[in-house]
């Protein structure tokens, strides 16, 4: 379903750096099963109620500069990307 090979490329796509790519092959193979239970589940035939809102009830769009580097406020900044914390078990 899932191997290191694939882990490895997504990583790199994403930019995570992944010391040991085995370690997450089984958290990803359980994380897709869970997925399949959803998808499982029938709700097809649910109907979902939204309330209807006039246009005319919606805020204005307003275009407001910002003139800061927004990544470069951000706590983790590293390069052109922003580290997040790893991911535990």
């Amino acid at each position: 379903m899932v191997t290191e090979e694939e882990i490895e490329r997504i990583s790199k796509l994403m930019r995570i750096e992944i010391d040991d790519h085995k370690e997450y092959v089984e958290k990803v193979k359980t994380m897709i099963g869970y997925f399949d239970i959803l998808d499982s589940a029938g709700v097809e035939s649910e109907e979902i109620s939204m309330p209807e809102i006039s246009i005319l009830n919606l805020r204005q769009d307003k275009y407001i500069p910002f003139n800061d580097k927004l990544i470069e406020k951000l706590n983790h900044y590293k390069g052109t990307y922003v580290r997040a914390p790893k991911m535990s078990s």
